[in-house]
């Protein structure tokens, strides 16, 4: 058996820390003035999680290579100075977990605290000029707060909670660390990322935290009343050089100093013959034989610091719109009017995904409609990084496929960027949509309890009703929709909907609304029998 987190909670963990990272993506970019104000922390350590959840999902879930393949696809997929950091942080700490004491049992509240003092000490040697009032510094305080517990023999909910708190304590310490930070009125970028980690901790093991809770007080990260002084820079290096590198462990310590002699931002993290190397410099060149010097670097990423320079690149015309569609029926349906679409068949899609996309298109001008609750981040991160290279980007935060189906109807390519994203919005915004699906086991619902062979009906996302046919329960939320009123009934069929079902809601509209005659669509999609939507 793998190592586990408290109450063999790695998965929910996991993919928690990627959707509290993603809510508070923007936040976070809006924070980052240091070491370079490019407004990209929390997007980069937004996709660094979801490098990782997506590695250790590539693994068998109940695998025992399952934290180690998180740690390495963080490692591989780290993006930026705070990303490398991060990655860094979790593979010390996954190292701990590891151990021959940790094996085969939950950890203890001591080998929580070990695992975050190890975890802050490794971050602080990765770095070449590690500095004061950084994320650096809330990985130590959180540590040490840590400590004091597990050392009072408290448990691990209270362990957690004192690293969590502490970390919040030393991130509003950072600007009377850090210079640049004070004067620009806000904490430190990457110590907020490192807090939110924290925080979504600590809501799983006590369930204190909401859901929204670290994303729900923005104002509070920025000073009060920041000093209005006209801040002198030195020069900025002119690149951001990473890459991978194969390299025996003993060529590293000769490589962070070159490194240091050649930029700044320096963060050498790994072992075992991997490395991830992250470097502001002027001299890109430089940096890549500083590598070749001591190993093999590849997946080699050049990027100027410059954001003028980095909006230059092919020339791009005309609007398109890009979607993500849960099913291939509803993949020819999108393509059809027009959209760009990521996927199609259920499959999981990443930010990559939306940003391979967006490229894709060829336009400069870009929608893009995620139709899922999950995938909204993913988009949003995705457009933030197009934004840097030119490409003018909205994403309309669809969490239904029909509410792209009511966007699209509106959409008109000819008319001004910012009215067409606002007719799609409120042509998508006035959907309202519900679904069928099937209970796979008993679990309890906003709407009440319900056992495995269940059919539940959705409203706007919500569990409403619990029943016992498809078309019964269908028959019901299309009711709902329709009482606020409405002239548009869509109904879009999954795979393992019965042929009959979609005909059989359709006689039951048509019966108590004559006005309307329902729109029937195959979808394909997974899981939902039938989808729903009402204009």
């Amino acid at each position: 058996m793998p190592p586990r987190l408290p109450g063999s909670a790695f998965w929910p963990w996991a993919d928690a820390c990627v959707a509290a990272l993603g809510a508070a993506r923007e936040e976070i970019d809006a924070l980052n003035v240091y070491p370079v104000a490019d407004s990209d922390t929390g997007t980069n350590l937004y996709l660094t999680f979801e490098a990782a959840l997506a590695a250790a999902r590539a693994v068998p879930p109940d695998s025992p290579e399952v934290l180690r393949a998180f740690v390495d696809g963080a490692l591989r997929g780290a993006r930026g100075n705070s990303g490398v950091i991060m990655s860094s942080l979790l593979r010390a700490a996954a190292r701990v977990l590891l151990s021959e004491d940790s094996v085969d049992r939950e950890p203890s509240p001591l080998v929580i605290a070990t695992a975050l003092t190890e975890a802050a000490a490794a971050a602080w040697q990765a770095v070449g000029d590690p500095v004061e009032g950084t994320m650096l510094s809330v990985a130590r305080s959180a540590a040490e707060a840590a400590q004091e517990k597990a050392a009072d023999g408290r448990g691990i909910d209270e362990v957690v909670s004192a690293a969590a708190a502490a970390a919040q304590e030393a991130l509003a310490r950072t600007p009377a660390q850090l210079e640049v930070l004070r004067r620009s009125g806000v904490v430190d970028a990457g110590g907020r990322g490192l807090c939110v980690v924290l925080d979504t901790s600590v809501r799983l093991l006590t369930g204190r935290w909401a859901p929204t809770a670290a994303n729900a007080e923005r104002g509070r990260h920025r000073i009060a009343r920041p000093i209005p002084t006209v801040l002198r820079h030195d020069p900025a290096p002119a690149y951001e050089v990473m890459y991978l590198l194969d390299a025996e462990d003993a060529a590293v310590a000769s490589l962070r100093k070159r490194l240091s002699q050649l930029g700044d931002s320096v963060v050498v993290v790994g072992g075992d013959g991997l490395w991830n190397v992250h470097v502001h410099g002027g001299d890109a060149g430089a940096i890549l034989e500083a590598g070749l010097a001591a190993g093999q670097p590849y997946r080699i990423t050049v990027a100027t610091l410059d954001q003028a320079a980095r909006q230059q690149g092919p020339v791009r015309r005309g609007r398109r719109v890009v979607c993500w569609a849960a099913g291939v029926g509803l993949h020819k349906l999108f393509s059809d009017a027009g959209a760009y679409v990521v996927s199609a068949g259920g499959q999981r899609c990443s930010t990559g995904d939306f940003l391979e996309a967006v490229t894709a298109t060829g336009a400069d001008e870009v929608v893009v409609l995620p139709n899922d609750r999950a995938r909204v981040a993913m988009a949003e991160a995705a457009a933030a990084q197009a934004r840097g290279t030119g490409i003018r980007v909205a994403v309309i935060p669809t969490s239904a496929q029909v509410q792209a189906l009511a966007a699209l109807a509106v959409h008109e390519p000819g008319r001004g960027f910012d009215d067409d994203v606002v007719a799609m919005t409120t042509a998508a915004g006035h959907t309202r949509h519900g679904a069928v699906t099937v209970a796979e086991r008993s679990a309890m619902t906003s709407a009440g309890p319900c056992q495995g062979g269940d059919v539940l009906g959705v409203v706007n996302g919500d569990f409403a009703i619990v029943g016992g046919s498809l078309a019964g329960v269908a028959v019901q939320i299309v009711e709902r929709l329709l009482t606020p009123g409405g002239e548009l009934v869509t109904l879009v069929s999954g795979v393992d909907a019965p042929p009959e079902l979609a005909e059989e809601v359709s006689r039951s509209v048509r019966a108590g609304r004559s006005d309307i005659e329902p729109v029937v669509y195959d979808g394909r999609q997974q899981r939902y029998p039938l989808l729903i939507a009402v204009e």
